[in-house]
């Protein structure tokens, strides 16, 4: 009987090859006779292999798209592996995204009610300011300042990694791959290099390649739209910071977060001891608290209803010393 996968399917890393007739040796010619099963097998919580969600990660049909095959040991998967079989899909399914890419970009880099968000107006504005300070005039250096604070360390890993916010996501490997080109348009539309396409370019070069310089002047344009709002005062900061605390005070767990800051401490507790010595009274006032909190944590360590009070213990004595290291 002919299955889809038996024992004698052939295995390639953590993918398996769906058997075909040559795998069962039927050559040209060969008849086959089909006939009707009056037996059938008890039944199973999956009759096939395509009903498995996970299919297209544990399954492949004719070529593997993820394994990189030795073509001098396997010359005649040479001829299975034309790109130009894929663009026009490629091409589609660029289409029928496209409005949603424009738009997620857009939320990004878009202004809503004309006004940055206070923390991104706050720290550009901080930028701003250190690059007065250092003398530095050249307009491309605070781009780059800019675009590899907010945009690339932060938005290019939700892109590329959803699943970090969408615990229900499951990121296949070829849903991988067209989160990569995504996030690469994004960071294109972030860069100052002038790009120079040809038909030998990359193919998710290609794809975006018209698109590009109009996101580079929508990405200028934010970043002096920001820069142009009336600045934000230390204490009006403050008080943001203060509101967005209370929104979320019940959504975290105070003694887990205790445990893994006196994890942190314990951790680099002899280091930031070592520098006591070397450093000003400010970073002794702060291993002083460093070294109280941690006896703190340790006396209340086999306590767990003392947890609680430690942890508004290191509360209190980091927001008395917070001011000091900004």
């Amino acid at each position: 009987m002919l299955q889809e996968v038996d024992e004698s399917s052939e295995i390639r890393g953590n993918v398996t090859m769906l058997n075909t007739l040559k795998h069962y040796k039927v050559g040209d010619g060969s008849c086959i006779k089909v006939i009707t099963r009056n037996v059938h097998a008890p039944l199973r919580s999956q009759s096939s292999v395509k009903d498995d969600e996970n299919f297209a990660v544990k399954y492949f049909h004719l070529v593997d798209p993820e394994i990189d095959t030795d073509l001098s040991a396997h010359p005649e998967k040479k001829a299975l592996k034309f790109k130009e079989m894929y663009l026009t899909k490629l091409l589609s399914t660029k289409v029928a995204v496209h409005s949603f890419v424009e738009n997620l970009f857009r939320s990004i880099w878009g202004l809503p009610n004309s006004r940055a968000p206070m923390a991104i107006k706050y720290f550009f504005d901080f930028l701003d300011v250190q690059a007065e300070r250092k003398k530095i005039s050249d307009p491309d250096v605070l781009h780059i300042w800019k675009t590899n604070s907010v945009p690339l360390r932060f938005w290019v890993n939700i892109l590329k990694n959803p699943d970090f916010v969408f615990s229900d996501l499951e990121k296949t490997p070829h849903l991988d791959g067209c989160l990569s080109v995504i996030a690469q348009a994004f960071m294109d539309s972030f860069s100052l290099a002038e790009q120079h396409l040809d038909k030998h370019s990359p193919t998710n070069k290609l794809l975006y390649g018209k698109d590009i310089p109009q996101y580079k002047q929508e990405v200028k344009s934010y970043y002096k739209l920001v820069k142009d709002q009336s600045s934000i005062s230390s204490q009006e900061f403050k008080i943001f910071l203060q509101e967005e605390s209370k929104k979320h005070q019940n959504e975290f767990n105070e003694s887990v977060a205790l445990r893994e800051l006196c994890k942190f401490m314990l951790r680099y507790f002899t280091k930031v001891r070592i520098l006591r010595s070397h450093r000003t009274s400010t970073l002794s006032c702060i291993c002083g608290s460093f070294t109280e909190v941690s006896q703190d944590f340790l006396a209340h360590q086999s306590h767990r209803n003392s947890i609680k009070e430690t942890y508004f213990a290191t509360r209190m004595k980091c927001n008395k010393h917070f001011h000091i290291l900004f």
